[in-house]
């Protein structure tokens, strides 16, 4: 099984172009006003449009009531919801519900209690997103201790995404090391403006992936 990769946060249809061409297998869409890479429900709607069906479309929500994320969800086109706010289990799974979506849990980590704490109380979530703790909420671009994963099972680990920092130089020890099924990255592949991303980096970032997916087949081959 290769890894899966998320590019978060795009806002350019050039960028969604490059993404797309290079081979990411899922884009995400910031709903989030406070973030620099919000777009409007009107805006990821046309950018939704130019992702072929084997790339799915993520939309991030942050303390959004549940009509509100159903609404846009419907009207972009999603195909799962990331969850990265203070939801409570049962608002997860009213969104969840009125979407008819696959929904993702962000567990912000401090320490090991938190990410326990996203496993135990959104055990019906399709994945968890491992991300730095911050203040503020949606992505962080920093790196947190990866060592809190240690005691999760391998079954555990399966269903975590690895977010927080990433970028083509450390995006292979976080695989071995960690053993998740996908990556996401944000800041890791953009350029100076926060709202543009670096088609360089992102093809660096997608090699850097697939390099460490060979080694680990080569290790341990099927």
């Amino acid at each position: 099984m290769r890894t899966r990769v998320k590019f978060c946060g795009l806002v350019r249809p050039q960028d969604v172009l490059d993404a797309v061409a290079l081979g990411v297998d899922a884009i995400g869409f910031v709903f989030y006003e406070k973030s620099p890479r919000c777009v409007t429900p009107s805006e990821a709607q046309a950018l939704r449009k130019l992702l072929p069906s084997w790339v799915s479309a993520v939309g991030l929500f942050v303390n959004s009531p549940a009509t509100d994320v159903s609404r846009t969800a419907s009207q972009v086109g999603l195909d799962v919801v990331q969850l990265h706010g203070d939801e409570t289990a049962e608002l997860a799974l009213e969104i969840g519900r009125l979407t008819g979506k696959p929904w993702w849990r962000a567990a912000r980590c401090r320490a090991e209690s938190d990410l326990l704490h996203c496993v135990q109380h959104f055990d019906q979530a399709e994945a968890w997103l491992l991300d730095s703790f911050s203040p503020l909420f949606g992505g962080t671009g920093e790196s947190f201790d990866w060592s809190i994963v240690a005691g999760f099972t391998a079954d555990q680990r399966a269903k975590m995404i690895m977010s927080g920092g990433l970028d083509a130089g450390s995006v292979g020890q976080a695989i071995q090391q960690i053993g998740s099924f996908a990556v996401d990255v944000s800041s890791g592949i953009q350029g100076t403006d926060p709202r543009q991303k670096d088609s360089k980096k992102m093809a660096a970032f997608l090699a850097a992936v697939a390099e460490q997916d060979a080694n680990s087949r080569d290790r341990y081959p099927a």
